[in-house]
């Protein structure tokens, strides 16, 4: 298993010819590849999203297929569908208001008229 990204990439591989340490261990470091690649893999679509939310003639196509991806269960998501909606998360969390936590700080007045909502 890999954690890349708050993303758990995990392989898990069988033989019945694996019998001894050695065999064993080639399969581990197989298993390990494969989840390399699949980071691998998440990565680049996950820079292809962000690059294609800068993007407005793409934006409500991601808006779209986030949708559809949110309603299937996370072990069925493929690499580039979990890299689309991390992007999405992180997009969303950038753009939130950054908080000094300075003893200065004080809480703002938010009057019931001009709700702010974040």
């Amino acid at each position: 298993m890999r954690s890349y990204d708050y993303c758990h990439f995990e392989v898990c591989l069988t033989s019945t010819e694996a019998t001894t340490a050695e065999s064993v261990d080639a399969l581990r470091k197989t298993a390990a590849r494969l989840a390399d690649k699949a980071v691998k893999q998440y990565q680049t679509a996950k820079c292809n999203v962000e690059r294609a939310l800068s993007d407005k003639s793409t934006l409500e196509s991601i808006r779209y297929r986030h949708r559809d991806i949110l309603g299937k269960p996370e072990s069925e998501r493929t690499p580039e569908e979990m890299a689309l909606v991390k992007a999405v998360e992180d997009r969303a969390h950038r753009n939130r208001p950054q908080y000094d936590y300075e003893d200065d700080w004080c809480e703002p007045d938010f009057d019931e008229d001009n709700d702010q909502t974040f």
